[in-house]
């Protein structure tokens, strides 16, 4: 059985891909309506709820981008740290875990970690926080990372078989000018699944959540191109180019998800290749019919 409160907040891009895969699987869940820094509120819905475990899918990236957050540096840091940690220290004092989806922006590339070479794995240290997304964010992990019942989730670049506004196909088909790098990527359609897997298991600690290897903005326009919208077109541009059209610098970087494969792997779930997972999404996507 389920409960989903439509006209509640936590409806939410990713919030609404975990309801729609806890519906899938016949779990119950209620969606929260209450602000995750208000912490007396937070603390009185975990009292009349009880729940097993929370999943925490809050948080501000604004709209179109992150640069949003340059300008609106107190909504990011009431709702990203604050927030966040307020929500796992109130599941923590009542006993409850917690599964927080976090953000693997505070990793660029250097020398070591080339995006053609060795992803950054969970025991390195962040080493980037230069827009105001990706710092409060490693902000936030650094604070709720010592909480003994927080399990979390480091997402990049997410997207699935829809074309919401915050997934990351449709955020690229939004621009005329592309730079053409590999990344780290989070196809949903593959990795939502894990999530639930993971929270049900109680595990804990950090996990780059991300599919193994990379892939290209022009990849992911090439098979936009072929399998929903044959008229797309684009151009690409170099970061510098980038860098002057943006408030803030984005981060570039490929992440180890070597972790995640053998956790997985334990529980008899395959996590794909980001190219065998993003073949998937766009083979789902064009049999809804998206266009």
């Amino acid at each position: 059985m389920q409960r989903i409160d439509r006209d509640k907040l936590g409806n939410g891009w990713v919030s609404g891909l975990i309801q729609e895969e806890l519906t899938k699987s016949g779990d119950y869940y209620e969606v929260s309506p209450v602000r995750i820094e208000n912490r007396e509120a937070v603390l009185s819905e975990i009292d009349r709820v009880k729940p097993t475990r929370v999943i925490n899918t809050a948080g501000v990236r604004g709209f179109p981008n992150a640069d949003w957050c340059e300008d609106h540096k107190d909504a990011a840091i009431r709702s990203n740290v604050i927030g966040a940690a307020n929500l796992v220290d109130c599941c923590f004092l009542r006993g409850v875990h917690i599964t927080h989806f976090a953000s693997a922006c505070i990793y660029d590339q250097d020398e070591n970690h080339p995006l053609d070479g060795p992803g950054f794995t969970e025991e390195e240290p962040p080493n980037y926080g230069e827009s105001f997304y990706s710092y409060s964010k490693l902000i936030s992990e650094q604070a709720i990372k010592n909480y003994p019942n927080v399990l979390i989730l480091r997402l990049r670049n997410p997207l699935a078989a829809d074309l919401h506004p915050m997934n990351f196909i449709t955020k690229l088909i939004r621009y005329e000018k592309l730079v053409n790098i590999a990344n780290s990527g989070t196809i949903m359609t593959n990795m939502t699944p894990a999530a639930i897997i993971l929270s049900k298991h109680r595990e804990t600690g950090i996990f780059n959540f991300t599919n193994p290897g990379t892939f290209t903005h022009n990849e992911v326009m090439e098979l936009t191109k072929t399998h929903i919208r044959p008229s797309l077109t684009w151009t690409n541009f170099s970061l510098e180019e980038q860098r002057r059209v943006l408030k803030a610098p984005r981060t570039n970087a490929k992440l180890d998800a070597s972790k995640l494969v053998k956790t997985m792997a334990g529980y008899g779930y395959t996590i794909l290749n980001a190219q065998d997972a993003l073949a998937e999404a766009f083979t789902i996507m064009k049999a809804k019919g998206y266009k």
